[in-house]
């Protein structure tokens, strides 16, 4: 799961922005601030995986926080979303490594589509041994190349083993549980668990909590449309 941060001085919009990130699959909020002063300390106490950021705060500008962000937690992600379009800002922006610059009034479309680019390449970052050509083009360009390759498969995620899973989720119109992939494909619940939790992180597939006849939640995997 990422954690993502808001840093925002307009709560409305911030509120907005965390109704986004509830609709978008593998994303958690885990706090929002609407100042520099604030935000500094949400960043040092939780060092989220991915901020949003705002250029315009009450008490500096969101631009004066890179650095600090970059000091305190170097493992943070910065993607600004701002009105603010002057070249100096930019610049900054740029120099200073931020994933995406979103202009506000943003869309909803436009901002999914970031942060999954941002997890496809968070994702490839996670990966052992070495990246492919097409991975390391993705995480400095929003579009595959044409000539690509396939992505490098994750550790423990076997491709032939992946196949089969897909192809029983296909046909799992009422859904599935990782007890019930596993006892069709011949493995454990665990193993099943990790392929189909593989396939919501890649968004290939959706799970749901659902309750039983007895009461007892069960997560219940479904292929996407």
């Amino acid at each position: 799961m990422i954690e993502v941060l808001i840093i925002e001085d307009d709560k409305r919009i911030a509120d907005i922005h965390k109704r986004f990130i509830e609709k978008i699959d593998g994303f958690q909020v885990v706090g929002s601030a609407y100042n520099g002063s604030e935000a500094m300390d949400w960043i040092q106490v939780l060092r989220p995986h991915l901020i949003l950021l705002d250029v315009h705060l009450p008490d500096m500008k969101g631009t004066e926080l890179i650095p600090y962000i970059q000091q305190e937690s170097p493992e943070s992600d910065v993607i600004f979303i701002t009105a603010a379009s002057e070249t100096n800002v930019v610049k900054k922006a740029l120099r200073g490594g931020v994933s995406d610059y979103i202009l506000k009034p943003l869309t909803f479309d436009r901002f999914k589509d970031s942060l999954l680019m941002y997890q496809e390449k968070r994702r490839s970052l996670e990966t052992d041994g070495k990246l492919d050509e097409e991975s390391i083009h993705l995480l400095w360009n929003k579009s595959r190349p044409a000539f690509s390759e396939p992505m490098v498969t994750p550790k423990g995620i076997d491709p032939n083993t992946m196949s089969r899973i897909k192809a029983k989720l296909a046909d799992a119109l009422n859904g599935v549980t990782a007890e019930e992939m596993g006892s069709v494909c011949g493995m454990s619940r665990s193993t099943a668990r990790r392929y189909l939790e593989h396939l919501v992180a890649e968004q290939s597939a959706k799970a749901e909590l659902l309750y039983g006849t007895i009461g007892r939640p069960e997560r219940r995997y479904f292929p996407r449309p």
